[in-house]
């Protein structure tokens, strides 16, 4: 079924990459009207999906991620959008260079063909790695979770349809309908017909596609996203901060997971900032000096600095310098993104140096690591790896480049 899906993909492929961007954002206006004239039947088929979730006893935070309403309906419009007002990534010319025996060589921008997109139960997923891939001129073959089935088979077919509706072949976007463990194995060593494969979801999805992909791979990670308050922070921006970075959506990468703080400020910062997590009902796990400080904090393991809750809880230990702050963080980071609070240049500085990650903050909340955040429409995922891209994956980061070289007769 899977070499059926990646023969089409492929087709439709050289169609897609040599189709302008006139025609591309007219498939995204189509797509953003279909989901405002389907928003009740997305919501009818995405309501079968919750009822299941919550009979099979799903998580709250992952009940948020699969639930669907019509102001994030609206927000999968805007997004393709959006998209459409964005600079066409395909065909832009990085370099040009004449060689001393007169060739000229260009370097331009190209898409990769097909991507694959293999993701949880994220039914937004869908709608923005089908139209960030569209947009940058890639098929895409899409392998949803079980969870999110009914939605995503509705949200895919309603972009199909647009497709068709502007003369693109609806083989641009195809669902895999097979939701086990083994169509994912597939996907993952189809590389005839697979030019890419981009994991979105949690440590054992990404951890399975590492280590079983043969179709080269775009690695997107977890997030324990910390937040250091240093001795010279703003306390209550940090309460402020962090309040955002944990609870204004928790099941979320790019939501703040750990907590360190410096030890000269430790018990009004904690006052403040326990003060505030409580409002959301937030669950502290400390070390000793947090506990003793925080009436309501349990007792940190070691599992809970390394770990992404995606929930309402929080780790939180205090430390004695900045050195100690980064050697912490530096144990236990994902690579995502990593937050000083401070009114200290240097040692803001120091820290955006010598953290590792994606995206380092000073005095700011960790979840504007986004795609549309950072201006680049909407994201397929935040890569944490190094090679070809890292941080959001926007429609740059979904082109490769190829050279032209043009002479008049020269042989070697």
């Amino acid at each position: 079924m899977l070499t059926e899906l990646g023969k089409k993909a492929k087709e439709a492929s050289r169609v897609l990459m040599n189709t302008d961007s006139a025609r591309k954002n007219a498939a995204l206006e189509a797509i953003a009207k279909a989901f405002e004239q389907n928003a009740a039947l997305l919501l009818e088929e995405n309501e079968k999906d919750l009822a299941a979730a919550k009979e099979n006893g799903m998580a709250k935070a992952m009940l948020d991620r699969l639930a669907l309403n019509p102001d994030r309906i609206a927000a999968l419009s805007k997004a393709a959008r959006e998209l459409i007002a964005l600079e066409d990534p395909v065909g832009k010319v990085i370099s040009g260079t004449t060689r001393p025996n007169g060739l000229f060589i260009e370097k331009v921008t190209v898409p990769f063909g097909v991507i694959a997109v293999i993701y949880e139960a994220r039914p937004n997923v869908t709608a923005e790695a089908a139209t960030l891939c569209l947009k940058s001129g890639n098929c895409v073959i899409l392998r949803g979770g079980k969870e999110a089935f009914c939605s995503n088979k509705a949200i895919a077919e309603l972009m199909r349809g647009a497709l068709e509706s502007v003369g693109l072949p609806q083989d641009c976007i195809q669902l895999v309908e097979d939701t086990t463990r083994e169509s994912a194995n597939e996907l993952m060593k189809l590389n005839d017909y697979v030019d890419v494969l981009i994991p979105r979801g949690g440590a054992g999805l990404i951890r399975a596609c590492v280590e079983n992909a043969t179709v080269p791979l775009i690695e997107t990670g977890t997030g324990n996203c910390h937040v250091y308050v240093d001795k010279d922070a703003d306390l209550a921006m940090a309460a402020d901060i962090i309040f955002n970075a944990k609870t204004s959506r928790p099941s979320v990468c790019n939501a703040c997971e750990s907590l360190v703080i410096h030890k000269e400020v430790a018990e009004k910062a904690l006052e403040l900032i326990a003060e505030k997590l409580q409002q959301a009902n937030v669950l502290i796990h400390g070390d000793e000096t947090v506990c003793a400080l925080v009436p309501q904090a349990v007792p940190a393991t070691e599992e809970d600095y390394g770990k992404e809750y995606l929930g309402y809880e929080i780790s939180v230990c205090v430390v004695g310098s900045i050195e100690s702050a980064i050697s912490h963080i530096m144990k236990y980071t994902t690579g995502h993104s990593e937050c000083i609070v401070t009114q200290n240049y240097a040692a803001a500085q120091k820290f955006t140096r010598e953290v590792d990650a994606a995206a380092v903050y000073v005095n700011a909340s960790t979840r504007f690591t986004d795609g549309g955040e950072f201006g680049f429409g909407a994201e397929i995922g935040i890569s944490t790896q190094k090679l070809h891209a890292r941080g959001p994956l926007g429609l740059q980061q979904l082109t490769s480049e190829k050279y032209i070289i043009s002479g008049n007769g020269q042989v070697r």
